[in-house]
């Protein structure tokens, strides 16, 4: 079932500035898209728009049918939406925080209660639940509005960097509860980052932005095929023929250290096979698939030469 889906949206600002140039995603139930690029690619936005905060210049967007423009009450019900930086109430303690918020998503206060302390207790945040969020510290903060967000149990969520300010463990707790909102609960999680290391580990599908255009979306099997097919394979080894077949096939880039291309990993034995038969003592052989960060940059070089 499709939760998300754009159809050659785009927004220009007063001014001229084209900050989203015709971009067309769709997405299922369960997936986590990450929406990947730097700052100025177009990622706020795109969320900006399908959250109904802004107006498109054109084309339309959908979360599961209600347009976000016309309807945004109906589509603030449906998604949840986690920014960079978590905005709610100093003066309110981090359960009233989520009370107030319970209320205003239609919840009755002994269900707030109990889903409010639910998500408190799955953060790690309950020993806490009674201080002022004045008291918070930024990951304390973030882990509170992602519990926010949650509250009403959305179709849709929305991420803006979710681990910015974390500690590594309670980004671990994080990305478990991601993982599981998406899995066991079918929740479509669209994540914003720009960090593709990060996004590489978590996401089941990726779009590469990049000054308000969409460069590619799919899998990263999908992406690896169709941007930057082949292995990268690292040998080290020594006693090899400096001259001959191997010389060419071969670029030495250390002390026993050896590189080459090859097309898919079953052409590794054959040419493990040809080193030994050649005197060459094998000490490992890894083969190394394109990163999703080594495909965004092939992405952008290409783009660069082609503009100029």
């Amino acid at each position: 079932m499709e939760t998300v889906t754009i159809q050659s949206l785009s927004k220009t600002y007063t001014g001229g500035k084209e900050a989203l140039k015709q971009l067309s995603l769709s997405l299922s139930a369960g997936e986590v898209f990450g929406f990947l690029g730097p700052n100025g690619a177009g990622k706020t936005t795109t969320v900006k728009l399908l959250t109904g905060v802004l107006t498109p210049s054109g084309g339309s967007c959908e979360i599961l049918g209600v347009n976000p423009h016309t309807q945004p009450e109906k589509a603030h019900l449906l998604s949840g939406i986690v920014t960079e930086h978590a905005q709610m109430y100093n003066n309110l303690t981090g359960i009233e925080n989520l009370l107030f918020y319970a209320t205003a998503f239609g919840l009755k206060q002994k269900e707030g209660e109990q889903r409010g302390e639910l998500l408190l207790r799955e953060l790690d945040l309950m020993e806490a639940k009674d201080r002022k969020l004045a008291t918070y510290s930024t990951g304390m903060r973030q882990r509170l509005s992602l519990a926010r967000a949650l509250l009403h149990r959305p179709k849709v969520l929305f991420l803006d960097e979710p681990t910015s300010g974390l500690d590594p463990e309670s980004a671990q707790n994080v990305n478990q509860m991601i993982h599981n909102l998406a899995r066991k609960e079918g929740i479509t999680v669209f994540l914003c980052t720009h960090q593709l290391r990060y996004a590489q580990e978590i996401c089941t599908r990726y779009g590469l932005m990049e000054q308000g255009r969409l460069l590619a979306s799919g899998s990263l099997k999908q992406l690896r095929e169709s941007i930057l097919p082949g292995v990268s394979l690292q040998i080290r080894a020594s006693a090899l023929p400096a001259e001959g077949t191997l010389s060419k096939i071969l670029t030495k880039t250390g002390e026993d250290l050896y590189e080459t291309a090859i097309r898919s990993e079953e052409e590794i034995p054959g040419l493990v096979r040809q080193m030994v038969n050649q005197g060459g003592q094998i000490y490992s052989v890894t083969a190394r698939r394109p990163s999703l960060e080594d495909i965004y940059f092939a992405l952008t070089a290409s783009e660069k030469e082609e503009s100029l």
